[in-house]
């Protein structure tokens, strides 16, 4: 009987799936994530006095380079040609009296392919937070990086 895992082979090992006879089709996936900074924090980053730089424009050129590497990244990933990588930020309105501030990161990856590219778009949030997170440490020891999550994924 064959493994219903296709990430393993007959005897349990882990293997790279064999997308081989698959048909070529277009595939998009949205991931999001968030995080949660001080609300001074979030004032240094949109008034750009973070001492390593602009947080943002860095965060999303992270994000893009990662997608492109996620088969390097994650061991049984394919490596993909990504063909679009999009990486948002959305900052929330402060409201008086708060203190803590959530910033949401989105990701939208495409391509032409055999296979999905939801890991690409997962992995362009986890490291455009990363990066938000190592530019921002210096400033803010309560950062949370928290609900990183695929939207949707779609092939047509």
């Amino acid at each position: 009987m064959p493994n219903p895992f296709t990430h393993l082979d007959d005897q349990g090992r882990a293997r790279m799936v064999d997308v081989g006879d698959k048909a070529v089709s277009k595939r998009e996936a949205i991931a999001e994530g968030f995080m949660v900074v001080q609300a001074s924090t979030l004032a240094a980053i949109i008034d750009k006095k973070i001492p390593k730089g602009e947080v943002l424009s860095v965060a999303r050129v992270a994000g893009i380079m990662a997608a492109k590497k996620c088969g390097e990244l994650i061991p049984l990933c394919h490596p993909l040609a990504v063909e679009s990588v999009e990486v948002t930020f959305e900052l929330p309105e402060m409201s008086r009296g708060s203190t803590t501030a959530r910033i949401r990161i989105e990701s939208t990856a495409r391509i032409t392919a055999k296979t999905g590219v939801e890991m690409e778009a997962l992995t362009a949030v986890s490291i455009a937070a990363l990066t938000i997170y190592d530019m921002c440490k210096s400033l803010d020891k309560t950062m949370v990086i928290e609900g990183i999550v695929l939207l949707s994924k779609q092939k047509s």
